[in-house]
């Protein structure tokens, strides 16, 4: 098999099982027995320890600086407030609507690179705000006066949070691979949703072998196997096509949320869906961030 064809394959199960986080997520969530915190505590937990024998498969060495130390634990937090924001966003929009906006974290991206990294604003970037913009405005057409903007604001937050996580790693000098990056950011995530359960007096006690599996699976299917296809695709087709198949995420999720959930399917959400997702397209093909 050519590389282009494994990149792409690689890019596009990347994207699908990333957009998978509402199938495991959305039943925990219902089930009330175990909360959003212990849930993404086990998550991050499951997902380092795969990622960790993957580095050992590897041959690769844990070792960082300690300055590198002070950068993954930033990332860590980071990271794990975005996965925080997209969940509680749940409980106010769908998880397709949400996942949809969180998805214009590269318009957030380019945003933040003109505004204070002194970057020239360009054609593609003022067109892609403005489809974002347009994109987020029929999405809440869909349910008229009764559209939760607190949902919206959370949902942005995520992007934000998530954005600013990208951009520790493309501005900081970090000498770590990717691989290795990912896992003392889950590692460093996984701590800080336990240190919350802790602080909050939450269960963290599996009660079940389904919980068992179900948090199993979520860990290695949206986080471990999503990452390792991601550093598999850069590798082999490069940044930009693997960001550009990475559109995947919320058509996945709205599918989910249509298919199981009964979210109704709406032409302002298809038409906002699709808006947004050209945006954020534009951006990444003619800026390449």
């Amino acid at each position: 098999m050519k590389d282009i064809v494994k990149g792409y394959l690689c890019a596009f199960i990347s994207a699908f099982t990333y957009g998978l986080i509402p199938l495991f997520m959305i039943p925990i969530k219902k089930a009330e027995t175990f909360s959003v915190d212990a849930t993404l505590f086990y998550r991050f937990l499951i997902a380092s320890g795969s990622i960790l024998i993957f580095l050992f498969y590897q041959k690769e060495r844990l070792r960082i600086s300690f300055r590198e130390m002070g950068i993954m634990t930033l990332l860590g937090l980071f990271y794990a407030l975005s996965a925080e924001f997209l969940f509680l966003a749940y409980d106010y929009l769908s998880p397709g609507i949400a996942s949809t906006i969180f998805f214009s974290y590269p318009i957030i991206v380019a945003l933040i690179l003109v505004l204070f990294y002194k970057e020239k604003i360009t054609l593609p970037t003022v067109l892609s705000l403005l489809l974002v913009v347009a994109g987020v405005g029929m999405l809440s057409i869909k349910k008229g006066a009764a559209f939760n903007y607190v949902g919206l604001a959370i949902s942005l937050l995520g992007a934000l949070v998530y954005a600013l996580y990208i951009l520790i790693i493309n501005k900081v000098r970090i000498e770590a691979s990717g691989v290795k990056v990912s896992f003392y950011s889950m590692f460093f995530s996984s701590i800080y949703f336990l240190v919350k359960t802790i602080i909050f007096g939450e269960n963290i006690t599996i009660s079940s072998l389904s919980l068992v599996g179900n948090l199993t699976l979520f860990a290695l299917i949206t986080t471990s196997l999503s990452l390792v296809a991601l550093v598999y695709a850069v590798r082999y087709i490069g940044s930009t096509p693997t960001a550009i198949m990475g559109a995947f995420e919320p058509i996945v999720a709205v599918l989910i949320s249509v298919g199981l959930f009964g979210e109704a399917l709406t032409s302002s959400l298809i038409i906002g869906g699709m808006v947004i997702i050209a945006g954020v397209l534009i951006d990444i093909i003619f800026n390449k961030h």
